[in-house]
């Protein structure tokens, strides 16, 4: 009996203080984490965006050239956060009145569809080669955009049909910001 006494008091634990002083340091390490992990998470949705936009360029300047037919990105189309590539209708010179940035039908996937590879590509049903309306990861905005027109030599253009030097994209999310730089000869760089 001796030995079982002996055994139940000097089994060692955790007393109730002992618990809560762990749980006060783990909740004030906690407190101290979380706003950094909300801006690394904030971070990585702006760079998905980033992605996506300069993904959208490329499918412009390899369907353009593919095709044969200058290509637009229109952004904020049909509204804010969304990206579209749409192929232009009529010529660099001369584009259809559809075209211009202020006409917002020529963003919609019922009026102008999206037609996947295989589908008709008649010259007399065109456009034929647009591309479907991109989201952005909500939140996401564009604080700097331009129109850009990618011809078939590769080359970018503005709506007017001037060739680019440079065009810098802007993308913003809460406070951070990013870029996406375009030059003349269709290159493509992102901010990293």
């Amino acid at each position: 009996m001796t030995n079982s006494k002996a055994r139940l008091t000097s089994a060692a634990g955790f007393t109730l203080v002992d618990i809560l002083a762990t749980l006060a340091i783990i909740g004030t390490v906690s407190a101290m984490a979380v706003p950094q992990v909300i801006d690394a998470v904030d971070s990585m949705r702006l760079g998905m965006s980033l992605r996506d936009v300069e993904r959208e360029l490329q499918f412009a300047r390899l369907k353009a050239v593919s095709t044969n037919r200058p290509m637009r990105v229109r952004f904020d189309c049909p509204s804010a956060g969304k990206i579209r590539a749409v192929e232009l209708i009529g010529t660099p010179a001369a584009p259809d009145t559809n075209d211009a940035d202020a006409v917002l039908n020529r963003c919609s996937e019922t009026a102008y569809p999206y037609l996947p590879t295989g589908a008709d590509h008649s010259r007399l049903t065109r456009p034929n080669n647009d591309g479907p309306v991109r989201t952005l990861y909500p939140g996401t905005t564009f604080t700097a955009k331009q129109t850009l027109e990618f011809w078939p030599n590769g080359t970018v253009h503005t709506t007017t049909g001037t060739q680019i030097d440079t065009v810098t994209l802007t993308l913003s999310r809460k406070s951070k910001t990013k870029n996406i730089t375009v030059n003349g000869l269709g290159k493509i760089l992102q901010d990293r």
